[in-house]
């Protein structure tokens, strides 16, 4: 019996997608198929579309109070399924089932912040602006919005927005990677068991012809989209060009600052889970150490001598500390780069190519990787490799590292390892990337915060996640009043 072909979710009921173009979904790990995923027509969008325009009147004048209760009732089935959604995503993508099971922690919380949409979408006034005349802001939703989503976090990258969009009354339309797409599948399922009104939610498979199909649709208000920098520069302008919200989170290239002060022992184990957890394959993953000094030697030997201990494996055994990447594609493109930091004479001091997992001949597996003497011109240094391969590069002195920072075009995070608080306010003050750490290898703003950005690595105005998604996801009306 062959893999099951995924449906479409559309205006409340599960629809085969029409579209004769059915690409497979791999496991990993074996290289199995465990899905099929249909890439759906823009006639399929339509429908899409039409069902949420439809709907959105009803669902917009539903109190924020009663979808707040939609919410909560997601959160149930949420947590009732999680291990069944974890292992979903390991699957799927391959990450470690401990990183699985903190990716959907993560869309669970985003759920528990779009609950207090009550208080989230209050206005506010002024009396007496004028002599007798009052004034008003207030908060009302927009229309329909869409999310284009990306492999590496395919069950939570859409609950940055969507839990938003509809607290605020909005209707909205996933679409998911089509590398990675059943998580996003299993939880429509559950969202389909909370009996959101037909048409508030909807999910349509596909690939770029679906994403020009909702960037070009007349009906659509906006767009989120996590990614790479070229799409999202390419969604942004589309976005634009056809009268749209966009919010474009993009590629990185992460810098993490290590000085002779930083306490060593737990600074690794920060990098190594930077660098290292979901196979590199995440936009805050630490590509790039900065060693400050004389630190440089004793970290770099203690980073080569754990790193070589990972083990690398199946996701979903639980002594297995690194999944395989995601694609066949995805790993030729990591070997090529390794190969070219070579051309560019940086050091190969930790090979990960090559790596046999007994039992798992078939899986996408490369191992740590760490490149020595990485200099900044390097395209090994520029480019975001996005596996799990980590560059070195000894610096003399803390201004030479922010020096370095500043000419990286992506602006994702930072991290700076130190026991000063003159340096790490330092950082934080004068470092352009949108997201810091101190002390922190993977600087993961929490729900209530924006998942920020900054340069090559975000497009537009307001971010996912917390108050910049509300805003998104509203507009404000200024209401002027006179009595006589």
């Amino acid at each position: 019996m062959g893999a099951i072909v995924l449906k479409n979710y559309i205006g409340g009921e599960w629809v085969a997608s029409q579209s004769s173009e059915i690409l497979d979904v791999h496991n990993p790990a074996n290289g199995e198929v465990i899905a099929r995923v249909p890439l759906s027509t823009a006639e399929e969008v339509n429908q899409a579309v039409a069902a949420a325009k439809e709907v959105f009147w009803e669902w917009r004048e539903t109190p924020p109070l009663i979808r707040s209760r939609y919410m909560f009732r997601l959160k149930e089935l949420m947590e009732e399924r999680f291990e069944e959604l974890a292992r979903t995503v390991t699957r799927e993508h391959g990450k470690i089932i401990d990183e699985a099971r903190g990716e959907v922690r993560r869309a669970i919380e985003n759920v528990e912040a779009a609950a207090g949409i009550p208080s989230l979408m209050m206005g506010y006034n002024a009396e007496d602006i004028a002599v007798g005349i009052d004034e008003d802001c207030v908060v009302q939703p927009v229309g329909v919005f869409c999310c284009v989503a990306p492999f590496n976090f395919p069950a939570m990258v859409p609950f940055w927005f969507m839990p938003y969009a509809i607290a605020c009354g909005n209707t909205y339309i996933v679409k998911p990677s089509e590398v990675c797409p059943t998580s996003q599948n299993q939880l429509f399922e559950l969202l389909d068991e909370v009996d959101f009104p037909p048409g508030v939610l909807n999910l349509v498979n596909g690939a770029k012809g679906v994403v020009d199909a909702l960037l070009t649709h007349p009906d659509v208000a906006g767009v989120s989209f996590v990614g790479s920098t070229p799409v999202g520069k390419y969604i942004y302008a589309t976005a634009a060009a056809n009268g749209k919200r966009a919010q474009c989170q993009a590629g990185a290239k992460n810098c993490l600052v290590v000085t002779p002060d930083a306490v060593l022992d737990r600074t690794v184990a920060a990098i190594l889970t930077s660098a290292f957890g979901t196979a590199g394959q995440r936009c805050l993953s630490g590509a790039l150490v900065l060693a400050v000094g004389e630190v440089y030697e004793p970290l770099k030997a203690l980073l080569v001598e754990e790193a070589s201990r990972l083990k690398v494996g199946d996701g979903l055994d639980d002594t297995v500390q690194m999944g395989p990447v995601v694609s066949r594609k995805a790993l030729d493109r990591i070997l090529g780069y390794i190969e070219k930091g070579l051309e560019e004479g940086a050091e190969l001091v930790l090979d990960g190519r090559g790596v046999q997992v007994e039992g798992y001949p078939n899986g996408y597996f490369v191992a740590p990787t760490i490149f020595d003497k990485v200099r900044p011109e390097m395209v090994i240094a520029r480019d975001e490799i996005f596996g799990p391969v980590l560059g070195i590069i000894p610096v003399a002195d803390f201004e030479e590292a922010l020096s370095i920072i500043a000419n990286i075009p992506y602006g994702n995070a930072a991290s700076l390892f130190t026991s000063s608080g003159k340096w790490a306010r330092e950082f934080k003050y004068r470092v352009r990337c949108g997201n810091i750490g101190i002390n922190i290898g993977i600087a993961a703003p929490i729900a209530t915060f924006p998942f920020s950005g900054m340069k090559n690595s975000f497009f537009g105005d307001l971010h996912g996640q917390g108050q910049d998604a509300i805003q998104f996801f509203t507009d404000r009306k200024v209401v002027i009043t006179r009595w006589f």
